[in-house]
Formats: structure tokens, sequence, C-alpha cells
């Protein structure tokens, strides 16, 4: 269970971690076709968006690696839920159903990795 927890984990953190680094660095123009939603957010909103998201990447895999406060691997998938219902309640609202699956791929995956990680530490 650890190893396919830890590739969830890992998976995660890519995604975070490249989504987030679009985010914060390039122009809304530039990312607006891969995310069409950012144009109905001012910048600021979204870099901040981004900086959460790289910060749970790192909080995903971190913990783990230096065994310094495991819990926060949890806490940090629990976030990836809560932003991902957020994401999905913004299609929704965007008409973009088309396009939850992969946010409730995500949380699906999010929430394995924190029940996971809540009942089996240490690592």
């Amino acid at each position: 269970m650890s190893l396919v927890l830890w590739v969830f984990q890992a998976l995660l953190a890519v995604l975070f971690l490249v989504a987030g680094g679009l985010k914060i660095v390039a122009p809304l123009e530039a990312i607006s076709g891969l995310m069409p939603w950012v144009e109905d957010f001012p910048r600021l909103q979204v870099v901040g968006i981004g900086i959460i998201e790289v910060c749970g990447a790192a909080g995903l895999v971190l913990p783990g690696m230096t065994r310094i406060a495991p819990v926060l691997t949890s806490l940090a998938a629990i976030g990836f839920v809560i932003l991902m219902a957020g994401a999905t309640v913004t299609h929704l609202g965007r008409g973009e159903a088309h396009l939850i699956g992969g946010n409730l791929a995500v949380i699906v995956i999010a929430a394995i990795v924190a029940w996971g990680r809540l009942r089996s530490w240490p690592l």
C-alpha cells in the first residue's frame, strides 16, 4: 500500500507543480487555452491558486522524504480535495460539465492519499 500511496503522491505533486508553476509565471493569455476559467479571475487570484498548488505539491512529498511532520502529507492531500471540489464547482458554474472528470479523478486520488497516510504512518 505504501508504494501505491507514494506513486499517487508523486503523480499529484507533478500535476500540481506544473499547473501551479504555469499559473504563477505564465501570462493569463498564454494559459487561457489550457485553463479557460482564468479569464474569469484576476491575475492575483490565479497566482495565489498557483502558489497554493506548488506549496501543496511540496507538502505531498517533502514530509515523507524528510520524516518531519508527516501528517502534513495528509493535510496537503485534504487541501487538494477541497481545492478540486472548488474547481469542480467553478467548471459547473461556467457550463463546463464535460471537464469535471479530471477534477473528480484528482479528488479520488487525493482522498486515497489522505486516508492512506492518516492510517499508515510511518511511511
